[in-house]
């Protein structure tokens, strides 16, 4: 594994740095922001309030497995998710998203990263959420933390709102996700090279391999070697302490 920076490090590097709205800072979501997959709150929900069928549970089930031991690209485990939910209001699937993050997730946001997001906003850089959870996992977490500018999928709708089943293409993944941050750089003048991006996954090692600052955050086996193999520097966190419900 790369070298590792302390917290207090980490938040002295940020503000030693140069400020202003050229410099960006990317920051995955899932694993990098908060502890776990914000997508399995909407997941169990389903189950619990009997929404979920009995094929669905079991479809879900095989595809996860299939993707964990690279037998499914990730773009079909999204669509295959999404058709489950076709029919379904896009309005109220957000709302429903904003109050399982506040009942599921607020208290596993990862404190340091708070910390880190707060201070990159008060140097003035340019925040974004680079993610590839859809919209109703993303954005209530961006709202809590203050991030304006969210670059994640997107469920296709039809004309009144309701979800047909399909993903708004490309989907942002691995290289797709660095084309993303690319496209978004140039049309807001930031500068790739004195930006930061946080993540935690192999998939992302894309998008490390552009930004001048590569932040690999408890980073998972296969981003973990290369972070070892570039010389990235590490965060290493502690989980957040779950409160007791």
């Amino acid at each position: 594994m790369g070298p590792t920076l302390s917290p207090p490090e980490s938040l002295e590097e940020i503000g030693s740095g140069p400020g202003g709205a050229q410099v960006g800072a990317f920051f995955d979501l899932d694993g990098t922001l908060v502890d776990g997959f914000t997508a399995t709150a909407h997941a169990r929900h389903r189950i619990r309030q009997r929404q979920a069928a009995f094929g669905e549970i079991l479809g879900i089930i095989e595809a996860s497995i299939r993707y964990r031991i690279g037998r499914m690209p990730f773009e079909r485990l999204l669509v295959r998710a999404a058709g489950y939910l076709r029919g379904e209001s896009l309005a109220e699937l957000d709302d429903l998203g904003e109050l399982l993050f506040a009942e599921r997730f607020a208290h596993r946001v990862y404190p340091h990263m708070r910390d880190v997001v707060r201070r990159h906003q008060d140097r003035g850089h340019t925040v974004v959420m680079s993610s590839s959870a859809l919209t109703i996992h993303a954005e209530p977490v961006a709202r809590h933390l203050g991030i304006d500018d969210v670059l994640c999928n997107h469920f296709e709708t039809d004309e009144n709102g309701r979800l047909t089943g399909g993903i708004v293409k490309p989907v942002i993944w691995g290289a797709r996700k660095a084309d993303a941050v690319q496209a978004f750089c140039a049309a807001n003048d930031i500068d790739l090279q004195h930006s930061y991006f946080y993540a935690d996954g192999p998939e992302d090692s894309a998008l490390m391999q552009v930004v001048g600052h590569p932040r690999p955050v408890n980073p998972r086996p296969g981003l973990a070697t290369a972070a070892a193999n570039n010389g990235w520097p590490v965060l290493t966190l502690d989980r957040p302490v779950a409160r007791r419900r």
